[in-house]
């Protein structure tokens, strides 16, 4: 079943955006609808596919893994693909895993706690991992926006 997203439940899906937490009774407040309304509205959200999941985003400074980088890795032969793909499922470091186009076959966005643990990450567990040709890495300086 395919739903179409009207104006009601694009405002719903913002404050769920800025707020997972925020209450059913809240968000009614807000838009001015009723508790059972808004309810079946976010139920309807996420059987139609528009809320993938409910999260929390974690302080990484406060965690203990402030050091955030960018790891591009070029792999040698499609076969390699799925064992890669694999070993990224179970990175506790990889926060992201995205396929691309160009240069490089995937970027992973990864959270260490110092240069040691990257090093570590990168030289033990990612290079590694079969069909692995080619790395490159960029440490992040500072986040201006990050969802």
């Amino acid at each position: 079943m395919v739903i179409a997203v009207d104006q009601i439940d694009a405002q719903i899906l913002e404050l769920l955006k800025k707020n997972g937490r925020i209450t059913h009774s809240d968000i009614g407040k807000i838009i001015h609808l009723s508790l059972p309304a808004v309810s079946e509205r976010v139920r309807k959200l996420e059987t139609g596919g528009f809320i993938d999941r409910f999260t929390v985003k974690l302080n990484r400074e406060m965690m203990g893994t402030e050091l955030l980088s960018f790891i591009f890795v070029a792999l040698e032969r499609p076969e390699h693909i799925g064992p890669f793909r694999a070993a990224m499922e179970k990175e506790e470091a990889v926060l992201e895993c995205h396929h691309l186009a160009g240069e490089f076959d995937y970027i992973l966005k990864a959270a260490t706690r110092n240069t040691k643990e990257l090093e570590e990450l990168l030289s033990n567990r990612i290079k590694q991992i079969p069909g692995i040709v080619k790395t490159n890495t960029m440490i992040v300086l500072s986040t201006v926006k990050e969802e």
